[in-house]
């Protein structure tokens, strides 16, 4: 009987020290950290990723995502300027955590903060959006920039409630509208794709226009420049001619210029010549050769001079 009774009292021994271990025992993830509360109050201490203690039953811990998260707000209600009930299928907001910021944002908005921080906001910033503005400005003019605009809200606030939390990014879907409505607008965008056909049809043909003159202008310039070239060089095959004409015609002249010269060179050096040779005793031996060679020479004694009979206009000359 006592070893019954040992035997029992090990064994809830055993059980109790598995049970304090199973619940003592826990472990946070990678990317994330433990903040732990005792009778409700939250401790100042954190934990790190890997496993870790606590005291059972009396103790309790949150992981806490301290990496890039995305979380999916659904089914966002939203009233227009015009009363025209519209819903946001599908909103995403990537935001990001600070590990240092923990404590703090955790003591103010509990472990699930991102309900009071982000789900809430987005509510109530996209119905102060949709408040202001028109169901088509909402679905269709300012459509591109509610992303961008609800991002800068949210961070807005966030900076002032909950340093530390981060809105790296936001997507909005488009946003559901009445059926009617919805028609209207598929008609609408059916027109108006038909408008920006006809408009890129224009365009084309007004661009296949502007080129074909384009090309036009270049032949145009193309056959002007090469008629120019064509008259320059006939231009220069004149000038070229009458340069050559100019040059002959200057280098004739320039040789009768010479040739005159040089006879007149050889005349005034025959006269000079001249000047030195018809000397009287030169003339007066001339002459007698002259006599000598007369045909007809008359000499005697009771003469006392010489005649020579010539005829020169019938008249006898005498020396």
């Amino acid at each position: 009987m006592s070893h019954l009774v040992e035997h029992c009292i090990i064994g809830s021994v055993c059980i109790t020290i598995v049970l304090i271990f199973n619940y003592s025992l826990h472990r946070i993830e990678e990317g994330h950290v433990g903040v732990y509360y005792r009778g409700g109050a939250l401790l100042p201490t954190t934990s790190l990723p890997g496993y870790h203690m606590m005291v059972p039953l009396l103790t309790s811990y949150k992981s806490v995502q301290v990496t890039l998260q995305t979380d999916e707000v659904k089914n966002v209600p939203c009233g227009t300027s015009g009363g025209v009930m519209i819903y946001f299928d599908r909103i995403e907001v990537v935001n990001h955590l600070n590990a240092n910021s923990i404590m703090d944002i955790v003591r103010n908005y509990t472990a699930d903060y991102d309900k009071t921080l982000i789900f809430n906001k987005v509510h109530h910033e996209l119905n102060q959006f949709c408040s202001i503005h028109t169901l088509h400005e909402v679905y269709i003019d300012l459509f591109d920039q509610i992303d961008e605009n609800l991002r800068q809200a949210l961070q807005r606030d966030l900076h002032e409630m909950a340093p530390g939390l981060f809105i790296q990014a936001v997507r909005v879907t488009k946003p559901k509208i009445p059926e009617v409505i919805r028609k209207n607008y598929e008609l609408m965008e059916g027109e108006k794709t038909k408008l920006l056909i006809a408009i890129q049809h224009q365009k084309v043909v007004e661009k296949d226009a502007e080129t074909e003159r384009k090309r036009a202008l270049i032949e145009a310039e193309k056959e002007s420049q090469v008629a120019k070239i064509q008259y320059s060089q006939k231009i220069m095959e004149k000038e070229s001619l009458q340069r050559i004409s100019q040059i002959e015609d200057e280098m004739h002249l320039a040789k009768q210029k010479s040739m005159a010269d040089a006879e007149f060179y050889k005349l005034t050096q025959q006269a000079e010549v001249n000047k030195l040779l018809y000397t009287p005793q030169f003339l007066e031996l001339k002459k007698y050769e002259s006599l000598a060679l007369n045909s007809k020479v008359y000499f005697g004694n009771e003469i006392p001079q010489t005649f020579i009979s010539t005829q020169q206009g019938n008249k006898e000359i005498k020396s």
